[in-house]
């Protein structure tokens, strides 16, 4: 299985002048390659470039470019090209189905923050030397650089990749492991019913409270960005320091933000994990949950629209958004992978309004958010612990109808 692994390191003014113009160079290459393909498919026929095409030239590029393109690993390079194909390949692959995504735009300099490393040792040498205390990763172009390394790196490091976020620098790893020992059986199996009201109610009746850590930063969001809003926009070369400073406090914000909501889903999933050996979920659609409602045209009023429900729409994906559904459940996959538990999807449909004592479902079941009452034998509970007893004992027959 593969791991990734994520430190802190810390180089010198010289070593972070150099990784900044790595990151400016391949932001260059990567919005060239992408000038190419717009004029090639405008220009020439319709004509469309592949990555085979552009990483052929890029031996001329770096001979032309020495002092730039020609000081940085070949590898990264190719790396950087590969990213923008696959952006070319997810965009058409979302136009034949009759969606409308966004063509793949240019990146800033400030928008362009990682440069990967397809191969240790190619280009990059992750360097643990076992008589010196410190732990180093080497880039080419820019030297040795210390890692805050605050674990272990179990396995062969395969790939190798430098991030910027705001004013600090990470080295992501990516190493290949065997299969970890299983934890101990813990004799007790679960379903979990996600929501806003609670972040999630399991089968047993316990709950998980929604931290909205969003929305109780967005105070300090609000006047953050109310202050970056005074700002003329200028030019990246003319901004002041003051506008510097307003531009990353907001980001800081958001990246507290960020870190909050991964710790907590962490934190949740681990528990379930080490307490159950079988963890049945709902199968959310997360991205249609936050659609946008189609607007509706007033038919007696040209140019008018109709009320199509977009505020609370637009309440609820917020509120979706701030819980992070999507990063929990992807987290609470890897680690019951590693742990040797068992983890599965089931339909949602009519969970929380089935009852569990006589199986009757109706709409009616659910007079309230909170509130379950059977119509039919009377049954009283949570609405959400009536879901999650559900979506077990679905989880329950879906792993019984699996195949061995």
């Amino acid at each position: 299985m593969i791991r990734a692994y994520k430190f802190l390191i810390r180089p010198t003014v010289r070593q972070e002048q150099a990784l900044g113009e790595m990151l400016r160079d391949h932001c260059s290459l990567y919005n060239g390659a992408l000038q190419e393909r717009r004029d090639a498919y405008r220009h020439v026929s319709r004509t469309s470039i592949k990555y085979g095409m552009q990483s052929a030239q890029l031996k001329e590029i770096r001979a032309f470019d020495v002092e730039r393109q020609g000081r940085w690993s070949f590898s990264s390079q190719q790396a950087t090209l590969r990213r923008l194909d696959k952006a070319m390949q997810a965009f058409f692959r979302r136009v034949k189905p009759g969606e409308t995504p966004g063509y793949p735009r240019f990146r800033g300099v400030s928008w362009f923050d990682t440069v990967d490393f397809p191969k240790d040792g190619d280009g990059c040498r992750w360097d643990v030397t076992p008589h010196d205390p410190v732990t180093r990763v080497r880039f080419q172009g820019v030297g040795c650089v210390k890692v805050n390394q605050h674990r272990p790196v179990a396995g062969k490091v395969k790939t190798v990749s430098v991030k910027r976020e705001g004013r600090k620098w990470f080295v992501v790893l990516t190493a290949e492991q065997g299969q970890p020992e299983p934890l101990a059986e813990a004799g007790d199996v679960v379903g979990i019913d996600m929501g806003i009201a609670n972040f999630l109610a399991d089968s047993h009746g316990n709950f998980v409270a929604n931290p909205r850590h969003g929305q109780k930063a967005s105070a300090k969001l609000e006047a953050a960005q109310q202050a970056l809003s005074k700002f003329p926009r200028v030019r990246r070369d003319k901004r002041t320091a003051n506008h510097r400073r307003a531009v990353e406090k907001v980001a800081e914000l958001h990246r507290k933000v960020r870190r909050q909501r991964l710790d907590h889903a962490h934190k949740t999933a681990l528990t379930l994990v080490r307490g159950h050996d079988f963890v049945a979920h709902e199968d959310l659609e997360i991205r249609n949950m936050s659609r946008s409602p189609a607007p509706k045209p007033d038919p007696d009023k040209p140019g008018a629209f109709l009320p199509n429900g977009a505020a609370s729409q637009a309440g609820l994906t917020r509120s979706i958004a701030d819980a992070g559904w999507g990063v929990f459940l992807t987290i609470l996959h890897a680690k019951a992978e590693s742990a040797g538990r068992e983890v599965i999807a089931v339909d949602p449909r009519n969970t929380s309004r089935e009852c569990p004592k006589c199986g009757h479902a109706a709409k009616e079941n659910r007079p309230t958010q909170e509130k379950f009452h059977c119509v039919s034998c009377g049954h009283t509970a949570h609405a959400d612990t009536v879901g999650a007893v559900n979506v077990l004992r679905a989880g329950l027959v879906r792993r019984e109808a699996q195949p061995a």
